[in-house]
């Protein structure tokens, strides 16, 4: 049974080379299937454009918060902009001690798919430091997305699919960048008052860049409790509730939190990828046999996302 989060580098597969991909897609595979935490090493994303993200949200939950409010989720048709301490709850007991900031892929104001009303298809909420913030985080979405094709074509490889059997189910993704604040944790933590309560992601896969205050914690099989420490220039990735689901459960999505003692405060930026609103997510080939029949019944990218987001924030399809 595992007890660390592994680490894989990329290098093999983002060189092209079929060889390094069939490798890193079978260590990911084996890792999706056994802990569904891995680290990425040697990723292609510039370490100064990370950087600049956490920059831009750290000056921006500096801000006063009636100055943030102005920007909240709750104004949004898209559930995109600030959310306050207290918005979020993951745990039935108490409200998660965080703020966060969410940005989905751009539409414009002619959009077809805007203008039809399609949910979670509205721009973007962008805070009056513009230019500035916007293009960073467009810039760190867009990478980002790509990162997520790569991986998404190491998932079909291992599945026995295409390598791009996913693309068209992921060409316009239900995507989230989330910047996160955490404050320290007051006194000692007393087992009910998390930055993060214990949860699951809803989508198919989740990239998280860390600072060093630690924090996080992945639930092995046995219930214990792992900490995924942050690594220098490495982004923390976990499978999603969406894509377990999608894989008749080969996959599997793991119980996470974050648990904020390190006395100062914590920032990470989480990139949440989800499938196509339209997107049929019905067990994949080859992930059933006659042993093994679908679990759950078919359901859509966009009917998916709504149903979670309802648990979480009692979100109506704004």
């Amino acid at each position: 049974m595992r007890h660390s989060v592994p680490i894989i580098d990329l290098a093999p597969m983002l060189s092209g080379s079929a060889a390094g991909t069939r490798a890193a897609a079978t260590e990911i595979g084996g890792v999706s299937r056994e802990i569904g935490f891995f680290y990425v090493v040697n990723h292609g994303i510039p370490a100064d454009l990370t950087e600049a993200v956490f920059r831009e949200a750290i000056m921006f939950f500096a801000r006063p918060t009636n100055d943030k409010e102005r920007f909240s989720y709750k104004k949004s048709k898209s559930n995109t902009g600030y959310f306050a301490f207290g918005d979020e709850q993951l745990d039935a007991t108490a409200a998660d001690s965080k703020e966060a900031f969410q940005v989905n892929r751009d539409i414009a104001n002619d959009d077809p798919a805007y203008l039809a009303g399609k949910p979670f298809h509205a721009p973007n909420q962008w805070p009056d430091r513009a230019p500035e913030f916007r293009n960073t985080m467009l810039s760190y979405f867009a990478l980002q997305k790509s990162l997520c094709e790569r991986l998404h074509q190491a998932f079909a490889i291992d599945l026995g699919l295409e390598p791009d059997y996913f693309a068209p189910y992921i060409d316009k993704p239900l995507a989230t960048l989330r910047l996160l604040h955490y404050p320290p944790l007051p006194g000692t933590f007393d087992g009910r008052h998390f930055g993060a309560a214990p949860h699951t992601d809803y989508g198919n896969l989740t990239i998280l860049a860390q600072d060093d205050a630690g924090g996080l914690e992945v639930r092995a099989r046995d219930g214990t409790w792992i900490a995924a420490a942050p690594i220098a220039d490495s982004f923390l990735c976990n499978i999603g509730d969406c894509l377990m689901r999608w894989s008749n459960d080969t996959y599997v999505s793991t119980p996470h939190r974050v648990i904020n003692r390190s006395g100062r405060d914590r920032y990470s930026v989480a990139f949440f990828h989800d499938p196509n609103f339209d997107a049929p997510v019905v067990c994949l080939p080859g992930c059933t046999d006659a042993n093994r029949p679908p679990l759950y019944p078919p359901t859509t990218g966009g009917e998916y996302l709504t149903a979670r987001l309802q648990e979480a924030f009692a979100y109506e399809g704004r």
